[in-house]
């Protein structure tokens, strides 16, 4: 495993984006910022690249700031003591990761992996605690940002008690289509491998081999390799009681 990748990138050319224009594309957080605020977190961040495979941060492990998406896909997940990842959520373009920690000045709670080539900004955790300090509508969004993840974590704690794994299962597909959506042939615009899959519903990694080769059978998915094709939503939402 890499710890920072950026060194041994290609560094030719390399654009950084600026704040103000990104939050407004991807609807980050980062927009109710004022524009001296955007101005220092232009200057205080430090652009950086990971490829896949590449680790941002481990939990236990003291972080002097956090994360900002600019491009591509991280997982973030916690190890069990029997060593096995359970992922949490995925960040992408406009997500912010760690912050938590540094709110909390504690320990990391997650790790973060690299599950898609990516371009992150990382922010001094001191950038942070100033704007919430000065900025009341800033403070207010990321208190509504950890309170919609806690929300989640909820949700999923819920969904462990009370769902079969065929259930979560069809349950992560259509989360999956909501937050990456589908390519022009329905497949879905995330690549995860089988054992992902199970990291993510929370079982074993030949429970979702055989549980995706019976929607392939019921025609719900097609497979091919990691991709996965989304061919009929409404079954899905059928097995997986998302709406009851």
């Amino acid at each position: 495993m890499h710890y920072n990748s950026r060194d041994d990138m290609k560094q030719q050319e390399i654009h950084v984006p600026l704040c103000d224009s990104c939050s407004l594309e991807s609807g980050s957080i980062f927009k109710y910022l004022t524009p001296d605020e955007v101005e220092a977190l232009n200057f205080e961040k430090d652009f950086r690249q990971y490829k896949r495979g590449d680790i941002l941060y481990q939990e236990g492990n003291r972080i002097s700031g956090f994360f900002c998406v600019n491009s591509g896909i991280i997982k973030v997940f916690k190890t069990g003591f029997d060593g096995k990842e359970q992922i949490i959520r995925f960040a992408k373009k406009g997500d912010i990761i760690a912050y938590r920690s540094v709110l909390s000045n504690e320990l990391a709670c997650t790790s973060a992996k690299v599950i898609e080539d990516c371009q992150v900004c990382f922010i001094p955790s001191e950038i942070l605690i100033s704007f919430i300090k000065t900025n009341p509508a800033y403070a207010l969004e990321l208190l509504k940002l950890a309170c919609h993840e806690l929300g989640e974590a909820n949700s999923f704690i819920t969904d462990i008690a009370q769902k079969t794994v065929r259930e979560r299962l069809a349950e992560v597909l259509l989360f999956l289509v909501n937050d990456f959506g589908l390519d022009d042939e329905y497949f879905l615009n995330i690549s995860l491998t089988r054992e992902e899959m199970a990291n993510i519903v929370g079982t074993a990694t030949e429970s979702v081999i055989r549980l995706l080769s019976e929607f392939k059978s019921d025609k719900l998915v097609e497979l091919n390799g990691r991709k996965i094709k989304i061919l009929n939503t409404k079954g899905l939402e059928k097995i997986s009681n998302v709406f009851n």
